[in-house]
């Protein structure tokens, strides 16, 4: 049932640009961060500092905004609702919000070092689903010093519970569907038990994936894990499996969050090259699941990489 009363100024909300905000990282993040979304210990360009390759997965900055420039745990709640409130948007329960979709497009490579960033947050949709409410946020991220365009993220946040208000359904969406064969790579992220403790440390700090008591009261039987970890897994496995391993290859990755992963679950991630329409790009089409219920956790899966890697920013 929806919730009685809310409703969405959409013509306040969609077009609001919240106060740009400051967030920081270094190398001790992208070793924690790569911990954290399962790359193991054969990997050390990703896990070493000293490594001669080392450097950040590209899809950590997907959490930076979460972690602020804070080294310290933070409350979520808070952090979602950075950059001051959104306008013609009742309350709501944050606690409700999951991860519907989320794209991220490399710009310019991300510094090797990490480094202090603007973000600038823009809200750009929000969608009546029936069953509840999408917020589309983009958010691009600036270097301090050097102003450079590093990243371009897409958020689609699903709020469980807060449809049904006569809001807009939003445009059709892009469908990449997987081919008719076999995938041209599998790879496996055998979460531990402890998984969504980990990647949490890395930012986002959502009690959903940790506290067992507000779990069920959100409609979980337990704390899930991140969709972001998973994603995170599917963008490492693209780079290890299609990419030789060298995120100066990499450029775009778009997903959609199908269903929540269990920590101790098997996730299986399936990958299938295809023709891109940019020239200097291949494509991949990617698929999550969980190997022992045999059910879809991320799909509609879509990765972009340059066929020649672009220089590292040092």
């Amino acid at each position: 049932m929806p919730v009685e009363g809310f409703k969405v100024d959409v013509s306040k909300a969609v077009g609001h640009e919240f106060s740009p905000e400051k967030v920081s990282c270094n190398r001790r993040d992208f070793l924690l961060y790569a911990l954290g979304v399962g790359v193991k210990e054969d990997e050390l360009k990703y896990l070493y500092e000293l490594d001669a390759n080392f450097g950040p997965l590209p899809t950590y900055p997907l959490v930076l905004t979460l972690k602020g420039d804070s080294g310290d745990v933070n409350l979520f709640k808070e952090r979602v609702q950075s950059g001051g409130a959104l306008p013609g948007m009742p309350r709501y329960d944050p606690n409700k919000i999951v991860h519907g979709e989320q794209s991220l497009e490399v710009i310019n490579p991300f510094p090797l070092q990490g480094g202090d960033f603007t973000a600038k947050k823009t809200c750009t949709g929000v969608y009546d689903k029936g069953s509840g409410m999408v917020i589309e946020t983009t958010i691009d991220l600036y270097g301090v010093q050097d102003n450079v365009h590093y990243t371009r993220m897409v958020s689609k946040s699903f709020v469980r519970g807060y449809g049904g208000w006569n809001g807009p359904k939003g445009p059709k969406a892009v469908t990449y569907a997987p081919p008719k064969r076999n995938p041209d790579a599998v790879e496996t992220f055998a979460t531990a038990v402890n998984q969504a403790l980990l990647y949490r440390l890395s930012g986002d700090f959502n009690p959903l994936h940790a506290d067992v008591e507000l779990a069920p009261k959100v409609g979980f039987p337990k704390p899930i894990l991140h969709g972001l970890c998973t994603y995170g897994a599917c963008g490492h496995a693209i780079l290890k499996a299609l990419a030789n391993n060298d995120p100066n290859r990499f450029k775009s990755i778009e997903a959609r969050f199908a269903s929540p992963v269990f920590p101790g679950e098997t996730v299986e991630i399936y990958m299938w090259k295809v023709d891109s329409q940019d020239p200097k790009t291949d494509g991949v089409i990617f698929a999550a699941k969980v190997k022992e219920r045999d059910v879809v956790v991320i799909n509609n899966g879509y990765c972009q990489l340059y066929k020649e890697p672009r220089a590292s920013k040092l």
